[in-house]
């Protein structure tokens, strides 16, 4: 086979105490990685992603999160079509087959000695680099009280001598490193302001990135891009009503309002679709990433397969830097009047996946309950839901001044 792992299903054998023997084949097949095989692969594309295990469900397999293109991973066995990867000696994760490519035999592993480090910053952003002879896989996260951002780069071990950080960084207050395991060096990055703007980690050659979004200096809507997502639309219908209506229009229809909302309140609106169309989640992040908002809000509409108890109004977000956001548009969906369906945190929605922007995903009512449907089906209603989501934005930047 292409990536040297054969299926093959294992005979065992077993013998009693006098002599007599049975053999049969293992009901499963497994997946056996041939001696001559690379044990050593690079990421590819844009969207390279580590998922902690094998689960799975409608959106898919918890991640670790995105990984630059070329990042080596040493590779130490398949299940199905996912590699398991050896992050570190006590640390392991899968990746997708179709992200990755495998080397010759012989390629050097995911290892390297951690060098010189330097902190600056330009109009818009502050970085931290850091100097290795490999592109490592790595992990980061975001911690609050105080803020920090936390980047775990794994096959490294500590070489650092120097950090050089300049007078032009304004977001970084410090730095500080630790070698938390074997082959799990943790970088510390503790931030002045008490808010997350966002944050990148990539590579420039060799050279670990870490690109900080500095807080704006004016937090008037005027002065920020907002990024509207209507959720679904084309062929991905999203949930529908007991009356036939979908979520992909009646999404579209409240962030269409929500857009003309931002701008008359003097905002930058980008949008991922104002007409009825298909755009895929992976085009979606992308867009973002290349346009880097200052905020995203996805709209959708809920579902369940109980159509009269279930109801009420969520937001959801995956990283805890991110959750006032989601806090500040829920408070003000409750003046409407609607049923508490929650805040919802560390949630694995693609759209809640980037930790470039705060972002937040806005389920405004569940489609399935007929009563929450009529209320998404008047346009007046709809109307309101954009103002409480705007003023909910407005308390978000508001509480940061």
């Amino acid at each position: 086979p292409a990536d040297s792992f054969s299926s093959i299903k294992i005979p065992v054998t077993l013998t009693n105490k006098e002599g007599q023997t049975i053999t049969k084949e293992t009901r499963y097949q497994f997946s056996v990685q041939s001696p001559l095989a690379s044990d050593v692969a690079i990421t590819k594309g844009r969207l390279a992603h580590l998922e902690y295990g094998l689960g799975d469900d409608r959106l898919g397999g918890a991640k670790i999160g995105y990984l630059d293109s070329a990042v080596l991973l040493k590779i130490i066995g398949k299940s199905g079509s996912d590699y398991k990867v050896q992050l570190a000696p006590s640390l392991t994760a899968y990746i997708p087959e179709d992200l990755v490519s495998l080397l010759p035999k012989g390629s050097g592993g995911p290892q390297s000695l951690t060098g010189a480090w330097s902190v600056y910053g330009d109009e818009k952003y502050d970085y931290v680099t850091v100097s290795l002879a490999a592109r490592l896989p790595y992990q980061s996260f975001q911690e609050t009280d105080p803020s920090r951002i936390i980047v775990d780069v794994y096959g490294a071990t500590n070489n650092t001598n120097w950090i050089s950080q300049l007078q032009t960084a304004k977001e970084v207050e410090k730095v500080d490193y630790e070698q938390l395991a074997d082959e799990i060096f943790r970088i510390k990055i503790r931030l002045k302001n008490k808010k997350h703007w966002g944050h990148q980690v990539y590579y420039r050659g060799n050279t670990l990135v870490i690109k900080i979004k500095q807080q704006p200096k004016d937090l008037s809507l005027r002065n920020l891009t907002i990024a509207v997502d209507a959720g679904h639309g084309g062929s991905n219908t999203g949930a529908g009503g007991p009356t036939g209506s979908s979520e992909k229009q009646l999404a579209l229809a409240v962030s269409l309002k929500l857009q003309r909302a931002l701008v008359a309140a003097g905002a930058r609106v980008i949008m991922t679709r104002t007409t009825e169309k298909f755009v895929d989640n992976k085009e979606r992040i992308l867009f973002y990433r290349d346009s880097v908002p200052d905020l995203l809000i996805s709209v959708h509409l809920n579902s369940s397969s109980d159509p009269i108890r279930a109801g009420g109004t969520s937001t959801h977000y995956r990283y805890i830097g991110f959750q006032p956001l989601s806090l500040a548009i829920n408070k003000r969906m409750q003046e409407l009047g609607l049923k508490q369906y929650g805040v919802v945190g560390s949630f694995n929605f693609m759209l809640n996946s980037p930790t470039e922007y705060p972002n937040c995903l806005v389920e405004t009512l569940f489609l399935s309950n007929p009563a929450e449907e009529a209320m998404m089906l008047d346009e007046n209603f709809q109307e309101q839901m954009a103002q409480k989501i705007l003023q909910g934005i407005k308390d978000y930047l508001s509480d940061i001044n």
